[in-house]
């Protein structure tokens, strides 16, 4: 229980039971926190309590993420290198799992760099319902709605000056700068990517999230592999790639002698590119597998 809370200085105790419990200690959080009184530990204050958001007409202003993929939250965070420069993160959630699906970290970061990063998330793991933001220009830009209308999702903006109808991604911000910001010193930008991007897969993969029964997010998944020898079959595409022994070009000049990828090249021009306005290749390449 030390080491953990020596290595988690900011965890409570019932996240140390959780951590202890993963590591084959059968123990409860009342025993834990027995102990953790016994030592003179920090035991943090209780949050009060909080209402429901309604409107006049009584409906909730909180979109309810009801599934994986349905809601993700975004927004930034800001901090600065030892010298003194700021950077800022764009920090990206899944509402629903509480999981951290990308943290954008540059010294600028625009709506074109909102729309690669939701670029490569799109590609990973597909299109969500809704994507929830406040009103800041990075993500109210023309580009970054026109492009997120395009690919079929919708964007559920909060009303200016409420960042609590942004709680998810609120309460993360709080979390990444509690936990870690505040107690790292970077001296270069590359430095504080990579830890950053170390913090991110620890926050999926192993701390325990009160919300999700004090389990992470994203728990590492172990899969054993047969060692033994696979014995591939003459039908193995591998094998018949094998089997090809000569190239036919065609004569030049003479497109119609390749006409079947001809015809492709044409059906996508037609119906993909020349319909799409692409402004980043990125953006390009998410149209194109697609």
């Amino acid at each position: 229980m030390i080491g953990l809370t020596r290595q988690y200085g900011r965890y409570g105790y019932r996240r140390i039971a959780a951590l202890l419990r993963d590591a084959g200690w059968h123990v409860n959080d009342k025993r834990v926190e027995r102990l953790w009184r016994r030592e003179g530990l920090k035991v943090p204050m209780k949050q009060p309590k909080k209402g429901r958001l309604w409107l006049n007409d009584s409906s909730c202003v909180r979109l309810r993420p009801e599934r994986r993929d349905h809601v993700w939250s975004y927004d930034f965070v800001h901090c600065r290198t030892d010298d003194g420069k700021a950077f800022r993160t764009l920090n990206i959630i899944d509402a629903y799992s509480r999981e951290c699906l990308a943290i954008r970290v540059d010294r600028k970061l625009n709506s074109g760099n909102v729309i690669d990063a939701l670029s490569d998330l799109f590609i990973l793991r597909g299109v969500p319902s809704f994507i929830r933001s406040d009103n800041g220009p990075e993500f109210v830009a023309e580009a970054v709605q026109n492009w997120i209308k395009a690919v079929g999702a919708k964007t559920a903006y909060i009303e200016p000056g409420s960042p609590w109808e942004n709680g998810y991604v609120e309460s993360f911000n709080a979390r990444f700068r509690d936990e870690f910001l505040n107690g790292e010193t970077f001296y270069s930008l590359r430095e504080a990517q990579v830890l950053i991007e170390e913090w991110r897969k620890h926050y999926n993969t192993k701390r325990p999230h009160s919300a999700l029964g004090h389990r992470p997010p994203a728990p590492e998944t172990v899969v054993t592999m047969d060692r033994r020898p696979v014995m591939h079959s003459q039908s193995n595409w591998t094998t018949q790639v094998g089997l090809i022994r000569e190239w036919h070009y065609i004569a030049p000049g003479k497109p119609m002698q390749n006409s079947p990828v001809e015809s492709f090249n044409g059906r996508l021009r037609d119906e993909c590119l020349n319909e799409h306005l692409c402004p980043t290749l990125r953006h390009a390449r998410h149209l194109i597998a697609a």
